[in-house]
């Protein structure tokens, strides 16, 4: 059994177990969170498929941890022009573990 569940703007395909970094979530370590942004939700040959969301698909999730992702580097340059410009941007993160997922 597997979900797509949409949270920052993105969209993740999680199982229960699984452990994914979604964007930054205001909520405390080890707490427990609902995600109810479910786009789709699959076990075996029965498929959900919500529109925009599943009514009453919920994913339940604990929160592993918060921290920073690598160092992306950005260069822009500007050939024959004497222009180069520097950056860096580490993005926030969330860890989480799937523990349910519920069609409803």
């Amino acid at each position: 059994m597997y979900a797509v569940i949409q949270t920052g703007g993105k969209q993740y395909r999680v199982a229960q177990g699984d452990v994914v970094k979604v964007e930054l979530l205001k909520a405390e370590e080890g707490s427990s969170i609902d995600l109810d942004k479910v786009l789709m939700v699959t076990d075996g040959e029965d498929v959900k498929i919500g529109a925009p969301y599943v009514d009453g698909g919920k994913v339940t999730a604990t929160v592993k941890s918060h921290g920073r992702a690598k160092k992306v580097k950005i260069l822009k340059f500007r050939r024959r022009k004497h222009h180069m410009k520097r950056q860096g941007h580490r993005q926030w993160y969330t860890e989480l573990e799937i523990t349910g997922i519920s069609a409803g």
